[in-house]
């Protein structure tokens, strides 16, 4: 047996670097970076740029689009290039390219390369995300399901962070600074996940999904399907436009600091859902965590009060994270071929699609916008309800030898995503 290399901790207590927690903090820290810094700091920092470096509406709808684009390249690579997710050299160079893209915005006033970089910032994130998510399941899957949840839970800390920054810096520095600052944080969390370890070898799926006894489900997952593709145009509406539509309304450190309790409410979010998993089925759930995530989005832009804003806001990020592993967890119980992979790419299709939907509206700033998407999360949610219909809840998968309870589904959701 290899020995556990230690190390003292503050408190005076050896902390294994080999512990499941010391690796729930590595997958943290890499999709704090990949996700809530790289991905989502263009949230809080995009009212600066209107502001200061001249960016118009439509410009700004077009750079988010450009970045979720790039995910969506980046998730496909993963699925067509898996030697990529279980090679540290794949996940240091993505967390590197991040750094860079991030340190690159202030350099130029040209949108054109503004996009250029936040596709290739995209791409980064998205390899990022599957590396750390494969690398969770494939290290923790002996250990108990709210680990991973935790680690997840690194996004959430990754959007208060960067939100944090922008909230601190927004009155004494410009944009530029912001984004120089963004990259500094960005390289900080890629140092603590540097030394991060990738998948350890492929997940043997083909032989377990053929031992599966077929079932047809297609009525189910196609509800699932819509429902999750709509998810995205709507919950990315508000993703990328909720600080500049409350500060339009409010003042001007509301719309930083709801997106920092944006952050604080998704770390613990993902655990959560998974508790709840133990006494109400994965449906019933979906359902819920939609309809309070529209009522969530729509509340800024009906109500316009400092209260409303910040009420927004943490509804927003206890739903975001939860939905997707709801969403996730529920096709793969329904045993669908390569489900997964087909819901995340249905979900990152309408990530483009959203920005490219409400740019028209956006001239009249972003109360139509907010409540459009809160529409289409509403949507999303009835056609889940068709998923409460005679639902198969007997389909639950079994795997390590035992029967997998409704939270390890769950907390499990989002690494097997890319692992498809």
């Amino acid at each position: 047996m290899s020995a556990r290399i230690q190390r003292p901790s503050a408190t005076g207590t050896n902390i294994s670097v080999n512990s499941p927690w010391a690796h729930v903090a590595r997958a943290a820290a890499a999709l704090a970076a990949g996700m809530g810094v790289g991905r989502f700091v263009y949230t809080p920092i995009l009212p600066l740029m209107h502001a200061q470096a001249g960016l118009s509406a439509s410009a700004g709808a077009n750079l988010a689009t450009a970045n979720y684009a790039g995910y969506l390249v980046g998730a496909l690579m993963g699925i067509l290039a898996p030697a990529l997710i279980r090679s540290p050299f794949a996940l240091r160079a993505c967390l590197v390219a991040l750094t860079l893209t991030l340190a690159g915005m202030p350099a130029t006033h040209s949108t054109a390369v503004w996009l250029v970089l936040r596709l290739l910032a995209g791409t980064a994130s998205a390899l990022i995300f599957v590396i750390a998510a494969n690398s969770l399941l494939s290290h923790l899957s002996e250990h108990p399901a709210q680990l991973p949840g935790w680690a997840f839970g690194g996004v959430g800390a990754g959007i208060a962070l960067s939100g944090l920054l922008v909230l601190v810096l927004r009155t004494a520095a410009d944009w530029q600074a912001v984004w120089w600052a963004s990259a500094a944080l960005c390289a900080a969390l890629a140092a603590v996940s540097w030394n991060l370890r990738p998948e350890r070898m492929p997940p043997a799926v083909e032989g377990a999904t053929a031992r599966r006894p077929r079932t047809s489900t297609h009525c189910w997952f196609g509800a699932l399907f819509v429902s999750y593709t709509l998810e995205g145009v709507g919950y990315i509406v508000a993703g990328t436009f909720l600080v500049a539509a409350i500060g339009q309304k409010s003042p001007g450190w509301v719309g930083a600091g709801a997106w920092v309790l944006v952050g604080l409410a998704a770390v613990p979010s993902a655990a959560l859902w998974a508790r709840l998993g133990r006494r109400w089925s994965r449906p019933d759930l979906l359902l819920a965590a939609l309809v309070v995530q529209a009522v969530g989005i729509a509340l800024p832009a009906v109500l316009g009060s400092v209260a409303a804003a910040l009420l927004s806001a943490l509804l927003f990020g206890a739903t975001f994270i939860g939905v997707s592993t709801l969403a996730l967890a529920t096709g793969d119980q329904l045993r669908y071929p390569r489900s997964v992979a087909l819901l995340t790419t249905g979900y990152s299709v309408g990530q483009i699609l959203g920005p490219l939907v409400v740019a028209p509206l956006l001239q009249h700033g972003y109360q139509r916008a907010l409540l459009l998407a809160a529409a289409v999360v509403l949507a999303a949610a009835l056609a889940s309800g068709v998923l409460r219909i005679g639902f198969p809840h007997h389909m639950a998968a079994v795997r390590h030898g035992g029967s997998e309870s409704p939270s390890t589904a769950v907390d499990a959701a989002p690494a097997s995503a890319d692992r498809t």
